[in-house]
């Protein structure tokens, strides 16, 4: 699990590519790329939490997410059964066509709407979440007219909701995603130990006490919720090939099984133990 800077690799003979189901719900996952976004998910209840606007949904949601706009996966921590599309749309998508083309101004004023981060209401999500759930299945040039013909539904669909005054700019400069890169790389290579903050803020090139508040910024966890998510991804991985539950602990940086399993609960919402019954079963 990283909060990081998402590398998405579309097919080389596509301007875009479907995570289906992709089964986040146990990991909290802060990200964000240069892809405009596209979700749907449906049968759960949780958070929406792009940019600064944080809501609950109810039963299903339908959101755009423009470039760079840091986002939370929406199925974390849903425990209900539930199905998810993402559609994750090339940044420069129809750059040269939007600017020449004047049928395509409805694709342009959407993108540029998603920057803000947009909601959609019942009526959109009853048309369109169908539609959606079908485009895996189509010839990649059908994909292309039909995603083309939903976005022009989208932008003028009534109930849609901008979740942004403004909108939001990409807060990741260059220097950042290198600067986060190395911190990941660092926590990757050392979490079966103690890890010192000052160890890492030393990498960053940064004191303490700016590490820690340059890191709460940049992924709005506190530098230990991070490494402890971290720790508790590569646990469950541990479980899942059937080690015991000690075992787990120490070998993923845990000093003391007692605060392993309060943290493994806090994260996953079920003990270790419970956690490897249900999922070896």
């Amino acid at each position: 699990m990283k909060i990081k800077l998402e590398k998405i690799s579309p097919d080389q003979e596509s301007s875009f590519s479907f995570m289906v189901n992709p089964n986040l719900s146990d990991f909290f996952f802060w990200h964000f790329h240069p892809e405009y976004e596209l979700v749907f998910i449906e049968g759960a209840d949780g958070n929406r939490h792009i940019g600064q606007h944080f809501s609950r949904f109810r039963g299903s949601d339908m959101v755009l997410i423009g470039s760079y706009i840091p986002h939370l996966n929406f199925d974390y921590g849903v425990k209900t059964k539930y199905e998810k599309i993402v559609v994750h749309i090339r940044a420069d998508f129809l750059s040269g066509a939007l600017a020449t083309a004047p049928e395509l101004k409805v694709v342009q004023q959407l993108l540029k709407l998603s920057q803000h981060g947009i909601a959609f209401g019942e009526k959109t999500k009853s048309s369109i979440g169908p539609r959606l759930k079908k485009l895996p299945e189509m010839e990649s040039f059908d994909q292309f007219l039909a995603l083309l013909d939903i976005f022009k539904c989208l932008m003028h669909a009534e109930d849609k909701e901008l979740l942004h005054d403004k909108a939001v700019k990409n807060q990741y400069t260059r220097k950042d995603q290198d600067r986060l890169h190395d911190i990941y790389d660092y926590i990757d290579q050392n979490y079966q130990q103690k890890i010192e903050i000052a160890e890492v803020a030393s990498i960053s090139n940064l004191t303490n006490a700016a590490f820690c508040r340059y890191f709460k910024k940049m992924t709005k966890l506190t530098f230990t919720e991070f490494v402890n998510h971290y720790r508790i991804d590569k646990a469950k991985n541990l479980l899942l090939l059937d080690k015991n539950v000690t075992e787990v602990c120490f070998e993923c940086g845990f000093e003391s099984l007692s605060y392993f399993n309060r943290t493994f609960k806090k994260v996953t919402g079920m003990n270790p133990l419970a956690f490897k019954k249900e999922h070896l079963q």
